[in-house]
């Protein structure tokens, strides 16, 4: 009966440093090169957005008849989230919260020269709606685009996931 015997200490990197001055034997490395330098794009990740237009699906009417419906909407902050909860009308019925929290923080609507909860109240319910879909997405996610790739060619672009109306993606 013969009996395997174990290599030698050592004698496994001695073989395969042997086997690096064979280039038969040695794996393919490519040499470092150069990193590459950032792109627009790259530039574009990192740079911080505070503010994101929309569309109103139907548009707030206002006392005179006019619809508006381009506006802005910045990101909250932890006090915009927070001062709601002291106020009555919110504490009396929570559902109220989203109009008082929309009113902070959308910053244009229209040729409005102020947004306030009162403007937000007194929208259609598709358009708040859609103002609090909107307020999940840039809060949450931090933005309402996403990358993606073509399942055709493979190429990477990205899309707007927010929509400019009610239903698009």
């Amino acid at each position: 009966m013969r009996r395997a015997t174990a290599p030698a200490p050592g004698a496994a990197t001695r073989a395969a440093a042997a086997g690096a001055d064979d280039p038969q034997s040695a794996p393919a490395v490519a040499p470092p090169g150069p990193e590459p330098a950032p792109t627009a794009h790259a530039a574009q990740r990192d740079e911080l957005r505070t503010e994101f237009p929309f569309e109103l699906p139907r548009g707030y009417v206002d006392e005179s008849g006019t619809v508006h419906r381009e506006g802005v909407m910045r990101l909250s902050t932890a006090r915009d989230e927070l001062v709601p909860l002291r106020d009555v009308r919110v504490q009396e019925n929570p559902a109220y919260l989203s109009v008082v929290l929309l009113g902070r923080v959308i910053t244009r609507l229209g040729t409005l020269a102020m947004v306030h909860d009162g403007i937000v109240e007194n929208m259609f319910a598709s358009d708040l709606a859609f103002l609090q879909d909107f307020y999940r997405q840039i809060n949450a996610e931090g933005h309402t685009r996403a990358a993606v790739s073509c399942p055709h060619c493979s190429e990477p672009f990205e899309v707007e996931l927010g929509g400019s109306r009610l239903g698009e993606s």
